[in-house]
């Protein structure tokens, strides 16, 4: 049978999503504490890959396994096992040709900024010393929205077949000391969401104009984008599935 785990991370211990040879990874801790729990060898499969230092609130995996009796009693179990930073907040069970990358519809990235020191955001946020302009940012962001190609805020050396991605929505919330944009697209690139928010900060702070950001989406050129923003204020919030794929089983 094949199952979904619902999983939230706090990433600043680890060398982000995928196993690394030498540095410690979430998809390592959980693949371990499964193979313990379960006496098997057990390999999963994520929905994405967050990178060194990005948190997840809402990440999901699959992994197959015959004879889990009581999910509930499963998620408890493997709970006490992980260590503090990862938790598993679902278990489902699905159809199984269902698939934790391939069938997410959407993925949403909050980038979360703070104005002021502020020692409960330690690794949690990305600190600015000087406020940007919120609603400029929020007209570029404007500009990405539908489906372009967004190879100008994607690594270098990455192995896809296409650069298009559709960002069906794009904005910033401003919250007292703390702000925060939101994007969900149905795909992302390597280090897109940062690279595009310190693109539009570049845009904020009055060192590049919506002229300039046009030109830059039209460029495919990393290199006339803006720095990527720092890892720790980046989390992926919510990954979308058909619910055609939950066709066996309810939610635990």
């Amino acid at each position: 049978m094949r199952y979904f785990l619902e999983i939230a991370y706090n990433g600043k211990n680890y060398f982000g999503w995928q196993r690394q040879p030498n540095e410690i990874s979430v998809q390592q801790v959980l693949e371990e504490c499964l193979t313990t729990f379960l006496r098997q060898d057990i390999s999963i499969v994520g929905a994405g890959r967050t990178d060194t230092g990005v948190h997840a609130k809402q990440m999901f995996a699959h992994f197959d396994f015959d004879g889990i009796a009581d999910l509930k009693n499963f998620r408890y179990r493997m709970n006490s096992f992980l260590p503090y930073d990862i938790v598993i907040n679902d278990v489902k069970v699905v159809k199984d040709t269902a698939h934790a990358r391939f069938d997410a519809k959407e993925r949403t990235y909050h980038y979360v900024i703070v104005t002021r020191k502020d020692p409960f955001k330690d690794k949690l946020a990305y600190q600015l010393f000087h406020k940007p302009d919120v609603d400029l940012m929020n007209r570029a962001a404007e500009l990405l929205l539908g489906r372009k190609d967004f190879k100008c805020f994607s690594k270098s050396k990455t192995d896809v077949k296409t650069y298009y991605c559709d960002i069906k929505s794009a904005f910033w919330i401003e919250d007292g000391s703390k702000i925060v944009f939101s994007i969900t697209a149905d795909r992302f690139l390597r280090n897109m969401v940062r690279a595009i928010v310190g693109t539009l900060l570049d845009v904020g702070f009055g060192k590049k104009s919506l002229a300039n950001l046009e030109a830059i989406l039209n460029s495919g050129d990393r290199s006339m984008a803006g720095a990527s923003a720092p890892a720790e204020g980046l989390y992926l919030v919510e990954v979308n599935y058909p619910r055609t794929i939950f066709g066996v089983g309810n939610m635990q």
